[in-house]
C-alpha cells in the first residue's frame, strides 16, 4: 500500500471500502430516482386516459382550477360585491334620540314625600338615551322601510345617507308593534336609491342570502349566509312574531332594519331578531311587508278585525272535562268588557268549533278566520255551550290602538 492510500485510511477509516460503498449508493440513488421518474410518467398517463376527458379537447386538464366561489350553485366570485354595489346605497344607517327618567312631579311636593320617601332616581334630570339601527329605501322620494323597535319611543330620528355629508331628519309615517314593522319619510331633495321587495314564497332552504346593515354601529356591514329554515314563530320579550325566515348570516344588535337580499338583489326579508346562539338570525318575510305596507303608508297603522276574547287551546282532560268528545275547537277563557264578543254574548268556557262557516280545529286556525274577516262585517260563530250548540252572530270591529 503507497503513502498516499495509507494517508486516507489514516483520515477516512476503511479507506477503499467506504468509498466503494458510496459508490454504489450513488448508482442505486440514480437508479432508483430513474424508475421513479418511469412510474411517475405512467402515473400521469394512466389518470388522462381513465379521465372524464379521455379523447376529448387535448390539455383539458391543464385548465386552472375552479375557485370556491364557483362551487356555489349560481354564485360567481364577483357574485356578492356586486350585489352589495348595487344594494349598498340604498341602505341607511338610522339614529334615534329617546328622553327618559325624571322624577314625577308628585315627589316635588314635600308632603308627599314625608309619607312616600325618594324614589330611586328622584332629583335626576332627564336623560337622553341613543339607539342606532338600520333601514332601506323603498322609493326615490324617501321612504324607508325598518324595524319597530328601532324607533319605538324615539323623540329625534335621522337617517344617515349614502352621498350626504349630513344625517336627514326623518318622521314617522306609520308602524305596527306586532309585525314589528315601521315606515320612515326624509326629504333629501333628490331621487334616492331604491330596493326592491322580492317574492319571499320562491325562497327555498338552502338559498344563499346577503345581510346589510349596522351592526353594533358599524356601517354598512356584509354577512353572507344560507335560508335555514322558513315559516319560524319567536317570541322576543312581549313581541311574538309567527313567520319568521331563519338564516345563518350573522345578524346582531344594529342589523335591525336592514336588508336580507337574494342573489338577484332584492329584498326577500328585513332582519329582525338574533338568538342567543352562533348561526342564527331572523327576518320578516317580504310578504309579509307587501300586506301592510299601504295601510302603513296611507293610514299610519295596521287595521286589524277584533274579536275580544282570550283563547287556550284544548287538550285531552279539558275537552273530557267540558263533555267534548274531540280537542277540536278554541276554548274562551276571557272576554273584553265593550268588545264584539261581549256584546254578542260569548262566555267564558264557550268553546268556538265554528266560524262563518268554516271548521275551528285550533285556536290557529280562529285567529287567522279573524284576521280575514272584514271590518263591520257580521259573523255567525257556533260555539259548545253547557252541552249543547248555540249560534252566535258577532259584528266584527276595529282592534282598539290601545291594544296595538
Amino acid at each position: 500500500m503507497d503513502k498516499q492510500q495509507v494517508r486516507v485510511n489514516q483520515i477516512y477509516p476503511g479507506g477503499e471500502i467506504r468509498m466503494i460503498n458510496f459508490k454504489r449508493t450513488l448508482l442505486f440513488i440514480a437508479l432508483a430516482a430513474f424508475v421513479a421518474g418511469v412510474m411517475f410518467a405512467g402515473g400521469c398517463l394512466l389518470v388522462k386516459d381513465f379521465s372524464p376527458t379521455a379523447g376529448g379537447a387535448p390539455g383539458a386538464l391543464d385548465k386552472p382550477v375552479a375557485s370556491a366561489a364557483d362551487n356555489i350553485p349560481g354564485v360567481g366570485p364577483g357574485t356578492v360585491a356586486e350585489i352589495v354595489d348595487r344594494a349598498g346605497p340604498a341602505v341607511v344607517k338610522i339614529d334615534t334620540a329617546t328622553v327618559r327618567g325624571g322624577a314625577d312631579p308628585f315627589f316635588n311636593d314635600p308632603f308627599f314625600r314625608q309619607f312616600f320617601g325618594r324614589p330611586f332616581g328622584f332629583g335626576l334630570p332627564p336623560r337622553e338615551e341613543h339607539g342606532v339601527g338600520s333601514g332601506f329605501i323603498i322609493s326615490e322620494d324617501g321612504y324607508i322601510l325598518t324595524n319597530e323597535h328601532v324607533i319605538n319611543g324615539a323623540t329625534k330620528i335621522t337617517v344617515t345617507v349614502q352621498g350626504f355629508a349630513d344625517p336627514l331628519p326623518a318622521q314617522v309615517v306609520g308602524a305596527d308593534y306586532d309585525l314589528d314593522l315601521a315606515v320612515l319619510k326624509v326629504d333629501a331633495g333628490r331621487s334616492l336609491p331604491t330596493l326592491k321587495l322580492g317574492d319571499s314564497d320562491k325562497i327555498k332552504v338552502g338559498n344563499w342570502v346577503i345581510a346589510i346593515g349596522n351592526p353594533f354601529g358599524l356601517d354598512h356591514t356584509v354577512t353572507v349566509g344560507v335560508i335555514s329554515a322558513k315559516g319560524r314563530p319567536v317570541q322576543v320579550e312581549n313581541r311574538s312574531y309567527k313567520n319568521l325566515l331563519q338564516t345563518d348570516a350573522s345578524i346582531n344588535p344594529g342589523n335591525s332594519g336592514g336588508p336580507l337580499l337574494n342573489l338577484a338583489g332584492e329584498v326577500v326579508g328585513i332582519n329582525t331578531a338574533v338568538a342567543q346562539a352562533q348561526g342564527i338570525g331572523f327576518a320578516i318575510p317580504a310578504n309579509t311587508v307587501k300586506e301592510v305596507l299601504d295601510e302603513l303608508i296611507n293610514k299610519g297603522k295596521v287595521v286589524r278585525p277584533w274579536l275580544g276574547v282570550q283563547l287556550h287551546p284544548l287538550n285531552k282532560e279539558l275537552a273530557e272535562y267540558l263533555g267534548l268528545k274531540s280537542t277540536e275547537g278554541a276554548l274562551v277563557v276571557g272576554v273584553v268588557d265593550g268588545s264584539p264578543a261581549a256584546r254578542a254574548g260569548l262566555m267564558q268556557g264557550d268553546v268556538i268549533v265554528q266560524w262563518d262557516g268554516k271548521k275551528v280545529a285550533t285556536v290557529d286556525d280562529l285567529i287567522e278566520l279573524i284576521r280575514q274577516t272584514k271590518i263591520g262585517q257580521k259573523v255567525v260563530a257556533v260555539v259548545y255551550r253547557g252541552g249543547k250548540l248555540h249560534s252566535v252572530s258577532i259584528v266584527v270591529t276595529e282592534k282598539p290602538s290601545q291594544l296595538r
